[in-house]
């Protein structure tokens, strides 16, 4: 092992990945902190229960550009499974299984 390195990590990696964690940490601690002195008035409410699905979307859209047709065709078909169903796990199921058989197919 070379010198400062301790579990074969670097001394930078150590000191990123430390930097990260006491990031993530401060996020989350400070939304809480901060979310107690915000009244919670009707359009705080309605941003706060929108905020699910636009992390949704914020995630899965750059998924579904690079995934080309076969992400697309399991996204719509997610989707439709969703508004027949209602069920999230079920939706996840048929997505998947979109994609794969159509990966498969060489799409």
């Amino acid at each position: 092992m070379g010198e400062g390195a301790y579990l074969g990590f670097s001394a930078g990696s150590l000191a990123a990945i430390l930097a990260m964690a006491l990031a993530s940490y401060l996020c989350r601690v400070l939304g809480v902190i901060l979310m107690a002195h915000v009244p919670l008035t009707t359009p705080v409410r309605r941003g706060l229960a929108a905020l699910p699905g636009s992390i949704i979307v914020a995630i899965i859209a750059p998924l579904v550009v690079r995934g080309g047709p076969a992400a697309l065709a399991a996204l719509g078909a997610a989707l439709v499974s969703m508004l027949i169903r209602r069920n999230e796990l079920l939706a996840l199921a048929v997505g998947l299984t979109v994609v794969t058989i159509l990966r498969a197919l060489g799409v």
